[in-house]
Order: structure tokens, then sequence, then C-alpha cells
């Protein structure tokens, strides 16, 4: 590890009151969630349908209990605690040097570390909804369907299909939450950019917006901004972050 690039990560920080971060699925890969689009992500095993397609809202309409065949032994994976990068994160909050997270995952790790203004901009797996009546399930209700292997949950209110609030293909993201992401972003004094490496639009765009001198990529491999990074660490994001005094 470079330790000249974290002590210029510790004076960027201990200058900044107003850091948001934004992240990626390697994150959360650490915890032991795999991503998307490494050698071993989700896109590189073998299942009766592509991911891409049963991620889709068409292949969730009409083939649901495929799609929560995938979902429950992929998405919802049992057992996972916050890492370093979560813990550290949701210290910079309470101790009032961050002001927001914009993350790309849907796992709910930042709120179960502590951190409490989490801007999700593809949803949650913490929230469900019933497409009929509009009643709310959390994450227990689903881990309960999941253990008794119900491969379609309904309401128990309606009996009305339920659906996981995470943002599907085909599905537009929250005009709300890329608002409030975008004002974050533009008002922040410091951005670090960690786990990800920024080719999921729209939501990679959203760190165009930032117009500070303290740019910081955390990432093990390059990223599609690195030329106008203010600081590049090439190395997990969880070694990174708590290398931090705070």
């Amino acid at each position: 590890m470079d330790m000249e690039k974290i002590a210029r990560l510790q004076q960027m920080v201990d200058e900044s009151k107003r850091i948001v971060f934004f992240g990626g699925a390697g994150v959360s890969t650490e915890s032991g969630i795999p991503d998307f689009r490494s050698v071993d992500g989700l896109y590189n095993q073998k299942y009766d349908y592509p991911p891409e397609q049963i991620l889709s809202h068409t292949f969730f309409m009409r083939m649901r209990s495929e799609f929560y065949r995938f979902y429950y032994d992929k998405i919802l994976v049992d057992g996972v605690e916050p890492n370093a990068a979560h813990k550290v994160l949701a210290k910079l909050e309470e101790i009032g040097k961050l002001t927001a997270i914009v993350t790309q995952n849907i796992d709910g790790l930042h709120q179960k570390a502590g951190s409490k203004n989490v801007l999700e901009v593809h949803g949650s797996v913490l929230s469900n909804t019933c497409m009929s009546c509009g009643k709310k399930f959390d994450l227990d209700y689903m881990m309960k369907q999941k253990e008794a292997g119900n491969l379609e949950p309904v309401c128990d209110k309606c009996g009305g299909v339920i659906k996981p609030d995470v943002v599907l293909y085909e599905e537009g993201l929250d005009q709300d939450i890329l608002s409030e992401s975008v004002r974050q972003i533009a008002s922040a004094d410091m951005l670090i950019v960690g786990g990800t490496s920024l080719v999921v639009y729209p939501a990679a765009g959203l760190i165009d917006y930032y117009r500070g001198n303290k740019l910081v990529l955390i990432n093990k491999s390059q990223t599609a901004k690195d030329s106008g990074a203010d600081l590049i660490i090439s190395d997990s994001i969880g070694k990174v972050l708590s290398q931090l005094k705070l």
C-alpha cells in the first residue's frame, strides 16, 4: 500500500467538511457478496437464462418463479455483515464529516453499519412492495419466504404479487433519489469514489456533477474517470479506508 497516498487521503479528509461517498459493487464484495462483472461475478456464471435477462422487468412479470430462484440464491445472501469500508463511512458520518452515501448497491449494508443518509440509486432489498395494494414488506418477511421455499411470495393482506424495490433492467431510476444525489455531490467539498469501475450509466454519470478539487478514486482496477481524479489509490476500499485516523 502506498502510504504517501494514504497520508494525502488523510489530509484531504481532515480538511473537508462535506464529504460524499459514491460506491459500487466492490464495496460489498469484501463482505462476500458477488459483483456482476468480475471474473467470478454473476455475469460469468451459468444459469438457464442470462442474469441480465433474469433481472429484467419483463422476466419478473412472465417467469416469477425463475426470477425468485435466482434472487434468493444470488441476491438475498444469508449472514452478510458490513465490512471495514461500511464501518469507516458510518463513522465519518457520525463525526460530521460525511454528508451522504450514494450507492449502486442494493444490499442495505451501509444502513446495517449505521449510516443514516444513504441514497440507493438502484433500490434496496430492504424494501418490498405489493404490486396490488402497495403494502410494504421488510427483508425479514422476504427471508422467511426464502426459508419456506416460496418462489412466488404474495401479500398477506390482498394476495397480490410482491416485488423487491430494486431497479430491474427496463425500469427507470427514482428521479427523487437521482436529484438528491446530484445535489449532494454538487455541494460536496470532497468526493470519494470507491469499489466501482464507473461503467454503469446513468449512475456513473453522477460524479460529473462534482466541482471540487478533492476527487478520490479508490478501486482495484482502472476506471473511466481516472484522468480527472485528484488522487487515485489502486487497492481494496476497505483496506484503504481502515487506514484513516478518525
